[in-house]
């Protein structure tokens, strides 16, 4: 596009918020242009799981698992009190459902229930084991033709033979192909699909997880013929304090001006990528590791701040976390391995600091286990940290980016991501750690093993501990002896998946300026808003959830603004 053009709705980022917001907005007949700094869809909403927190929904429900806002709402108040983000909370709570009913039924962005997926603090009243996760239903890429291209793939990490996509329902017959002729016929199947996908397409067609989500989105406005202007970056907006009018976009070497008749959506992704941002808000030090995209470099947060928007929460430590170990790909380059739910919570892995002693229950959500090391590390170096298993951990559960039962370890030592030792006094001269304090940790937690019962982080006490733990472990499905040498370690380090710190809002995710009042004409949504969760994390889908039901509200109030 070369020339300045007008439009009623402006959405600046193709993540999963501003497609989702582009998409109602077409769809309630606005005249929408979709702006995107790269040259793909999806952001970091392409590489997550997908999945979408939205208590009440109707999907569970229809599955058989009953939940609701109120009991939500009870399970917040214990997480984050009774008025933070009040009105906020109220809105996503209750136009959560409804949004998810709007895109199933509207658009090809359609949802499957998660069944049991527990919250996050599950010993906290309100807290819910199954019906409050949801996730989209897996996409066929080939639908998209030459434009499947223009979908970001998730990381290399998440992803086998180089390409293809697994799902967490396809990782116990791939492991087990060889055992069983159900196994191996379900294993070939994929095989098959991805060696044809590779004909065509530089990596499999078949999407899971956050690549599903944003390959529906997408799908679903060129379906609508939704315009989107890609290398396109927003350079400024037009307007003030008062009201917005629109934005200059920089593309193809210029400068442009679209008019925006009723506003401009900011849907940049946060700034998980600008320096400047990430010294104010987080923790010190301030991590060096973000699974946020490249381009998530705060420009929403940016023009919000030129016109005096407020920045909000205001006590948090702003970012979403994950453990990461640091990975070392094929060509060279460094990647991230995110240590979700695959192996922390499984029995015989220990998490120590460099003093070689225990600072968390190793079987929390990852959001809390990173909270965990920042709190350590105040007295005791905790960042980085390292997870320590034994020789049949490793075969049985893998660790990281080493799948169980991998066959080339070796490849895993050379490169530094896996250290390994005969003894645990040569793992802890490796590591640079206390060996006095590793030899103790290992042989209380090994009496821990015993009784099933542990005494200094009461690991395996809680749903989520249990659902991501071995049911196979008794008498407790998370704890398990360390004994068997060798034994492996792999280092870790904290990582945001997100930002909590955004631009204020009200309920319909208009920008608030410092005095409280919206500044007309302009929305964020996504990471660009500030978390309605008030820093916390209460469960799978914390981030997705809210992006798409405030991109709903968003797109329905400029639909109705003058």
């Amino acid at each position: 596009m070369a020339e300045d053009r007008e439009v009623d709705l402006l959405i600046a980022g193709a993540g999963p918020a501003g497609m989702a917001a582009a998409l109602v907005a077409a769809l309630e007949g606005l005249n929408v242009l979709l702006c995107e700094k790269s040259g793909q869809v999806g952001g970091t909403g392409s590489t997550s799981a997908g999945t979408l927190w939205i208590p009440g929904n109707r999907q569970s429900r229809a599955a058989g698992f009953d939940d609701s806002a109120a009991d939500a709402d009870r399970y917040l108040d214990a997480l984050i009190g009774r008025d933070t983000n009040r009105a906020l909370r109220d809105a996503y709570l209750t136009t959560g459902p409804d949004a998810i009913d709007y895109f199933s039924s509207r658009t090809e962005l359609k949802f499957l229930p998660c069944g049991p997926h527990p919250d996050y603090r599950s010993n906290m009243p309100g807290a819910a084991f199954a019906g409050r996760a949801i996730v989209p239903q897996p996409f066929d890429g080939r639908l998209l033709g030459d434009a499947f291209a223009r979908v970001r793939p998730p990381i290399p990490e998440f992803m086998v033979l180089g390409g293809m996509m697994v799902g967490k329902a396809d990782i116990p017959p791939l492991l087990n192909r060889y055992r069983s002729l159900s196994d191996f016929s379900y294993a070939a199947k994929l095989f098959i699909r991805y060696l044809t996908d590779r004909l065509r397409y530089r990596r499999g067609t078949r999407l899971m997880m956050g690549n599903a989500l944003v390959g529906r989105l997408f799908y679903s406005l060129r379906q609508r013929d939704v315009p989107i202007l890609f290398d396109a970056r927003l350079a400024g907006l037009t307007g003030d304090r008062n009201g917005i009018s629109g934005a200059r976009i920089s593309v193809g070497g210029r400068e442009i001006t679209v008019r925006a008749r009723k506003g401009v959506v900011l849907a940049t992704g946060g700034y998980g990528r600008n320096k400047r941002w990430r010294n104010a808000f987080m923790p010190q030090p301030v991590p060096v590791h973000s699974m946020s995209h490249a381009g998530n470099t705060g420009d929403g947060l940016t023009l919000g701040e030129s016109l005096g928007a407020a920045v909000a929460p205001e006590h948090c430590t702003s970012g979403l976390w994950t453990p990461v170990s640091v990975t070392r790909r094929s060509d060279g380059s460094e990647g991230l391995f995110p240590h979700l739910a695959m192996d922390r919570a499984k029995p015989g892995l220990i998490a120590v600091n460099a003093a070689g002693r225990r600072f968390v229950n190793e079987a929390c959500s990852y959001h809390d286990f990173v909270l965990a090391m920042f709190e350590s590390h105040k007295t005791e170096p905790a960042i980085p940290a390292f997870l320590i298993c034994d020789a049949p951990f490793l075969r049985r559960y893998g660790l990281g980016a080493v799948y169980p039962g991998h066959r080339n370890i070796a490849s895993f030592k050379r490169s530094g991501y896996l250290t390994s030792a005969a003894t645990l006094d040569d793992l802890a001269a490796k590591l640079c750690i206390d060996a006095d304090g590793l030899r103790a940790t290992v042989k209380r937690h090994n009496g821990f093993a015993i009784t099933g019962i542990d005494t200094d982080f009461g690991k395996g006490e809680t749903d989520l501990n249990r659902f991501n733990g071995d049911a196979a472990c008794k008498p407790n499905p998370c704890i398990g002896t360390l004994a068997a040498p060798p034994f492996y370690a792999v280092t870790v380090w904290p990582a945001d998946i997100a930002v909590s710190s955004g631009l204020a809002t009200d309920a319909d995710a208009r920008v608030l300026a410092g005095d409280g009042r919206p500044i007309p004409g302009l929305y964020a949504c996504g990471n660009d808003m500030a978390s309605v969760m008030g820093g916390s994390y209460p469960g799978p889908g914390t981030t997705l959830g809210p992006a798409l039901v405030f991109a709903y509200r968003a797109a329905m109030h400029a639909r109705d603004a003058a």
